[in-house]
């Protein structure tokens, strides 16, 4: 293991194969000594829940799941390593050595709305080699899903305002603050903190001064006056070190007059991270605009959410954008994607065999088959009426009437005219080979909001959003539930 954190060099170009449940290896030594080993699976990734009761989540990860498929491959160390566990043998080991992957990925792409029971990702491969994907799907999608979701629902409550991912510090671990930051940009946040970030994925890394940098002046003025000395083009000051009204807004506003004016420059603004947000917003916004200073931005940080958010923004603070740290970059509130990996069908002889797995809560009694997830647009409006899992030989003909009816109260009926029906999944690899383009970060970042665009304002409130339904197709409910029937008795 310490040759996988050796070599680390954050290009984005690490092996990551053994970053697996050991219980990945055990499966897979049995399937390869037995009559089984040639066997295609059929597994789908998806999640039961939105975070924190939401109405969507957002997807992201692709990029990386993408990577890590393309890179698969186990070197001497890896093999030396599983030898000595005693668990394998030799001829298993020889197949692991000459490993890679062969089969067939479909995806959700990236800044996809997405909802629950939907198959996110799609594989079709080799039992052995479908087996091994598991936990790094789960753990790519999962997380940035997760991030891109909380990320979105402060971007949306914020107004229009840019809000800056903070949160590098607080991150759990390097990859958290890197991939986490990627999956803020494609929520909608504006820029971050996390320098390596911009090097990797070309998103904006800002950041003015720490409080370290004011203590470390005799005066907060001289603090003041060295930096906008240094940076007379881009002058953000910090004015909560001692006293924001009394004197860090006074201190800036005087180096402002004796320093940015003289040279023919105007200040970028000032940011606030303790205290009342909205008396102080208010306080400091009459004090700059007295001074002359209507143009200096506010920006506020200091442990913000949604909710705190969206209440000082209706209590009337003045504020132009956030810097939200710990509680995006972890998701605080809920810090868990509950994306699971199922599999949900073999072939044999070219025949598909649906497999379920049943449970007592009806949430973990999985669709069984190779899937197609579908999206149903009303022509007129574009919004987003439905998605519809069917089974892979179905087709939508969006030229006829379409009837979705609800799971368990199957009488709960609605007809659909005059509408669109777009897969939501595309095809990645095909055969082992990459088949898909990856969209710039930006890209996906524009594709976010113009798909979270259709859907109803409804599904959009935090609070007891619309359901969006998630329905099966009639060829689907029926496999599913003889299957039910005969895995019951």
């Amino acid at each position: 293991m310490e040759k996988h954190f050796k070599n680390i060099d954050w290009k984005d170009n690490r092996n990551l194969t053994m970053l697996t449940d050991f219980y990945e290896f055990t499966m897979m030594n049995g399937f390869f000594n037995s009559e089984f080993r040639d066997t295609i699976g059929y597994f789908d990734m998806f999640f039961r829940k939105v975070p924190e009761n939401g109405g969507f989540a957002v997807m992201a990860g692709l990029e990386q799941l993408i990577k890590y498929v393309q890179s698969i491959h186990f070197d001497e160390e890896d093999i030396d390593y599983l030898r000595k566990k005693t668990n394998f043998n030799e001829e298993f080991l020889t197949y692991l050595k000459e490993l890679k992957f062969t089969g067939d990925i479909w995806a959700i792409p990236e800044g996809t709305p997405i909802f629950p029971g939907v198959p996110l990702v799609t594989v079709r491969a080799p039992i052995m080699e479908a087996q091994l994907l598991e936990t790094m799907i789960l753990l790519t999608v999962n997380h940035q899903s997760l991030i891109a979701t909380k990320a979105n629902r402060i971007v949306r409550v914020a107004e229009g305002r840019p809000v800056f991912e903070f949160g590098s510090r607080r991150a759990q671990g390097y990859d958290g603050a890197i991939y986490g930051a990627r999956a803020a940009y494609i929520g909608g946040c504006a820029g971050t903190a996390c320098t390596v970030a911009e090097e990797m994925f070309q998103l904006p890394a800002m950041g003015t001064m720490a409080h370290s940098w004011i203590m470390f002046f005799e005066t907060e003025y001289d603090a003041f006056k060295t930096w906008a000395e240094t940076y007379p083009d881009d002058c953000y000051l910090l004015v909560d070190t001692y006293n924001v009204l009394k004197s860090g807004i006074p201190n800036a506003i005087r180096v402002f007059d004796e320093v940015l004016k003289p040279m023919g420059k105007r200040p970028k603004g000032i940011r606030i991270d303790s205290g009342d947000i909205t008396y102080l917003t208010k306080e400091c916004r009459k004090m700059l605009d007295k001074a002359g200073y209507e143009d200096c931005k506010i920006t506020v940080s200091n442990s913000l959410d949604e909710y705190i958010i969206k209440d000082v923004i209706s209590q009337g603070a003045v504020i132009d954008s956030f810097g939200v740290g710990e509680r995006l970059i972890t998701s605080k509130s809920e810090a868990v994607f509950g994306g699971v990996y199922k599999l949900a069908a073999i072939e044999k002889d070219g025949e598909i065999i649906p497999k379920i797995k049943l449970s007592e809560n009806e949430a973990k009694t999985t669709n069984p088959g190779f899937k197609v997830p579908w999206r149903l647009f009303d022509k007129e409006t574009g919004n987003a009426i439905a998605d519809v899992l069917t089974l892979n030989n179905e087709n939508i003909d969006d030229d006829k009437e379409y009837v979705i009816f609800d799971e368990i109260y199957t009488y709960k009926k609605k007809k659909i005219n005059n509408f669109v029906a777009k897969k939501l999944q595309e095809p990645i690899f095909k055969s082992g080979e990459c088949v898909y383009k990856c969209p710039s970060l930006e890209e996906i970042k524009n594709y976010c909001k113009d798909q979270i665009n259709t859907l109803w304002p409804e599904l959009l409130r935090f609070e007891n959003p619309h359901k969006y339904y998630v329905d099966l197709s009639k060829d689907l409910w029926k496999l599913k539930f003889q299957l039910i029937e005969r895995n019951s008795n």
